[in-house]
């Protein structure tokens, strides 16, 4: 049985501890894991008959690193966790500057031949370098102890090597050393700076990663900890966690909606923003869905609870994003590949410089600095931050615009579509029919139609009856029941009102009862040719009059469309519809391309005809029947009004329900994807300049370890500016 959980992970320091979890899980049968260093979690997919959560922890433990379970959604355990780290790290670099100060300055006074002898002391910097050496620097020390057990060289090694090196040789120099101009060249000062920088690159890309999750944080931060639940007929509050289905909850004014359900009672505005991107409160009354975490913002009312814990849409949502922010994009495979050998070809270019300077100058002093600096200089850490953190923050900003992007594939695949394909029931209309025309042709009026066909569709279950049914309530006020009512499946009603006897369907039920649609065949093809259903109305055997109904296009859908066009998109439009109406609303929103009379089962065969033709395309759907479509398409996107299974079976799901946020989604992936390679080309053009210049001896080690201490603090830091990108 496949079972998908989440770990959170301790003791990564660079890329290449997140690659080597990875091995070590992937080493397991049937287990599939990616580990993200930025979230410092592995998503794990198992199969819970063969293996256990404890194998999965002592896999990662055996690899040398610590793994536990992760509890739903504890934002503030993790968020006391982080806080925890980043007051160690600062305390740390705080006590390694003040230590690592008086040595710094030392080095620019003899740079300008200034000599302060207490600076100049060998014993004295012994005493300063000593405590940051072994003290603040343990840290480094026992990670690169466990990561040479494990057989996996981290980032550590190079840090507690380089600084080892820099210390120690400069312990042989001060007193141990005969020649005088031996003694002279101390280096304390720069493995106590490279620590202290190294520390301080740490502190801030601490701070750094935790904002990429800022997301995150707000969606869990939306989840209210009591509800106001009627028990025995009084109110009490109880813990979310307690609320169970078909309770009845009172929300007043300014109040979070605690979980999802239905109105039962009162009536009022609902802002829904955090959760879908719409600016303006939506209107609520009895009979409408709540969804927990939104804002109740004027009336008290009571709801009953319809989805509860796991179950409720924040949870999904949630849920959806750290899956996303967890996941891999295929542009992540290179880095991933270049961090699992890094720190052993760096060690090896280290050695080589070291025997290079020594064989050919002749010059150990010159050869060991520039060896250190290599190992200093190196930094994996920027190829492991490059993607995810991009990740994390599309994700993000995707969510707080209810785009909810499932993981990194779908993210990097949907900037590349250049084909879409809308189905038109639900996505770019409305999903229900309205009432457009009212026709008398005969001698009773307008309005007494209208009255006549609300009575005869007060009962009627069906969707054409029942718009009729709200149009005449609209129109008139109150409808009374018929004194008769027969339904015909599938072609209309019969009724009796006042004595009249009354038909009103179809024209082939019209032609069955024995009357002549002749006087209104024009009519009929007119609605028709304008995409139209239209229903006759017939009294005591008479033609009086027709009813047409259409499924209303969205708003939006003109605009989006126009928008779609201009990114270069082919855009489809697929429905059941017969050719001339499906051309007839094609024609008002400007789309040629269009797949008429297409059957549910159908649907997946065209996404894939297109494919085939060489075209990369997504499918927009929001029924049942879109399910197939939508996993054969390229990219799945799923209206958020529709149903779970369309949702579950995308890989972007737009909350609102609105064609402009596919817009957003194209847009967003691409600025994404800009930052990730922006983010890999410096991480490599970093590494690859950074390293040879220390090779031969032009970066001093100081420079090397603030410059390699910085490296992946930029690169998060390029990450967040995402956050600048606003979706319209």
């Amino acid at each position: 049985m496949s079972e998908k959980i989440q770990l959170k992970l301790g003791g990564m320091t660079c890329a290449s501890c997140a690659i080597h979890i990875e091995k070590a899980l992937n080493k397991i049968p049937e287990v599939k894991a990616s580990v993200n260093f930025a979230k410092e979690e592995a998503n794990v997919e198992y199969d819970s008959l063969k293996t256990t959560t404890k194998d999965l922890i002592k896999a990662v433990s055996n690899a040398g690193y610590k793994a536990k379970l992760k509890k739903d959604e504890n934002i503030d355990e993790d968020k006391k966790s982080k806080e925890k780290e980043i007051l160690k790290l600062g305390i740390s670099f705080i006590f390694s500057a003040i230590l690592s100060f008086p040595l710094f300055f030392g080095m620019i006074l003899q740079i300008f031949k200034v000599n302060i002898a207490i600076l100049h002391n060998p014993y004295f910097q012994l005493a300063l370098a000593t405590p940051i050496q072994f003290i603040i620097g343990f840290r480094f020390y026992r990670n690169a102890f466990k990561s040479l057990i494990s057989l996996n060289p981290g980032m550590d090694l190079l840090v507690s090597l380089g600084t080892s090196a820099a210390y120690f040789f400069s312990i042989y120099n001060g007193f141990f050393a005969t020649s005088h101009a031996s003694m002279n060249n101390l280096y304390f000062e720069a493995s106590a700076i490279i620590i202290t920088l190294v520390i301080l690159g740490r502190y801030f890309e601490a701070i750094a990663k935790g904002k990429t999750s800022d997301a995150i944080k707000k969606l869990i931060g939306l989840k209210p900890k009591l509800a106001r639940v009627i028990k025995d007929n009084n109110e009490i509050d109880i813990p979310i966690e307690d609320v169970a289905i078909n309770d009845v909850i009172v929300v007043r004014p300014g109040e979070r909606i605690p979980v999802d359900g239905v109105i039962v009672e009162g009536f009022s505005s609902i802002d829904e923003s955090m959760l879908t991107g719409e600016s303006f409160p939506q209107e609520k009354k009895t009979g409408d869905e709540v969804i927990g975490g939104t804002i109740n913002k004027y009336g008290t009312f009571k709801f009953t609870a319809t989805k509860v814990g796991k179950d409720t849409v924040l949870s999904h949502i949630i849920k959806i994003v750290e899956d996303a922010q967890g996941s891999k994009a295929p542009i992540q495979k290179l880095a991933d590949k270049v961090a699992g050998i890094f720190v052993p070809s760096v060690l090896f270019v280290a050695i080589i410089t070291f025997l290079g300077w020594l064989l050919i100058g002749h010059n150990f002093t010159m050869g060991l600095i520039s060896a250190v600096s290599v190992l200093v200089i190196a930094c994996p850490c920027a190829l492991g931050l490059a993607t995810p953190t991009a990740i994390m923050v599309g994700t993000g900003i995707g969510a707080e615009n209810g785009i909810l992007i499932k993981n990194g594939e779908s993210l990097e695949t949907a900037y590349k579509l250049n084909a879409i394909v809308l189905d038109k029931t639900g996505t770019i209309t409305n999903g229900k029919p309205s009432v457009t025309d009212v026709v008398s042709v005969g001698n009773i009026s307008k309005e007494e139609l209208i009255k006549l066909a609300g009575i005869s569709e007060k009962k009627s279950e069906h969707p054409l009856g029942v718009a009729i049914y709200e149009y005449s309530k609209k129109e008139i006020g109150a409808i009374r029941d018929p004194k008769y009512f027969e339904a015909i499946p599938g072609k209309g009603v019969k009724t009796t009102i006042d004595d009249k006897n009354i038909l009103i369907g179809t024209k082939s039920l019209i032609k069955e009862n024995g009357l002549s649609v002749e006087q209104v065949e024009n009519t009929l093809l007119e609605f028709e040719n304008q995409g139209k259903t239209t229903i006759l109305i017939a009294i005591d055997n008479k033609i009086e009059g027709l009813i047409s109904l259409s499924d209303t296009i969205k708003e939006t859908s003109f605009s989006a469309i126009e928008e779609l066009k201009k990114m270069g998109l082919e855009i489809y439009m697929m429905t059941g519809d017969n050719k001339r109406t499906a051309m007839a609303i094609a024609k008002k929103l400007g789309i040629t391309n269009v797949l008429a009379e297409v059957l549910p089962e159908n649907k997946a065969s065209e996404v894939e005809k297109l494919k085939k033709s060489g075209k990369i395309v997504a499918m927009v759907g929001d029924g049942i029947n879109d399910a197939p479509a939508l996993t054969t398409a390229d990219i799945g996107m799923a209206i958020g009004t529709g149903t779970d299974i369309a949702m579950e079976a995308s890989d972007i799901t737009l909350v609102k329900g609105d064609l402009k946020t596919i817009v957003g989604a194209i847009k967003l992936s691409k600025k994404t994807i800009d930052k990730i390679k922006q983010n890999l080309f410096w991480a490599f053009f970093y590494n690859i300049i950074g390293i040879p210049f220390a090779a031969f001896g032009l970066l001093n080690p100081i420079i090397a370890g603030g410059a390699m201490a910085f490296s992946s603090v930029s690169v998060v830091s390029n990450s967040l500016t995402l956050k600048r990108f606003k979706i319209k």
